[in-house]
């Protein structure tokens, strides 16, 4: 075999057919749609009509639904976090928050927070502030000296206060006694 005798094998490729040019092409007139009707016409979207009878999808069971008011939480197992720990990716003296396991690259996502689970060992002494946890998690974090809190985050201006290092405890006590010196 020389290099000029290189080709495609047969049927590789297709000629492009220029449909409605003349009767000579064998795809004049009509241009392979065959006779007048919807079908023949252009933007024809008729995929799921069954000539008036109930289609198919709508014969079907419908079936769950979309929460609206589901959280969603970026979900972090334990084994990964003391994985980071020990590659250096993380530092374990500080407080571990949603930024710093989104640094380390183990939290993505989860516009609502970071959920810590309990799969896998923590042997070193963390300190967790997280928008939520298994009861697992709290466990192993706890038995290994560290310590996991909890923050519930409710509106914008809670989330905000969250990623400025403000714990939710101190701004509901704020709230708390506002209210309280409204009603005096």
């Amino acid at each position: 075999m020389k290099l000029n005798e290189l080709r495609d094998n047969q049927g590789a490729r297709h000629r492009k057919i220029r449909v409605g040019r003349g009767i000579g092409s064998g795809k004049g007139k009509t241009a392979g749609r065959g006779q007048k009707g919807q079908k023949s016409r252009e933007g024809v979207s008729i995929a799921g009509f069954e000539g008036g009878q109930m289609p198919l999808h709508m014969r079907l069971p419908k079936r769950g639904f979309n929460n609206i008011f589901a959280k969603d939480h970026a979900e972090v197992n334990l084994g990964a976090i003391q994985k980071a720990v020990d590659a250096g990716k993380l530092d374990g003296k500080g407080t571990i928050d949603h930024a710093a396991l989104k640094a380390a690259g183990l939290a993505r996502g989860g516009k609502d927070g970071v959920r810590l689970l309990g799969k896998g060992e923590v042997t070193a002494k963390l300190s967790f502030l997280v928008a939520g946890a298994s009861k697992g998690a709290i466990e192993a974090v706890e038995k290994a000296g560290g310590k996991v809190e909890v923050i519930e985050l409710v509106s914008a201006a809670d989330k905000a206060a969250a990623k400025k290092g403000v714990k939710y405890r101190e701004r509901k006590a704020d709230k708390e006694a506002k209210q309280a010196a409204a009603k005096k």
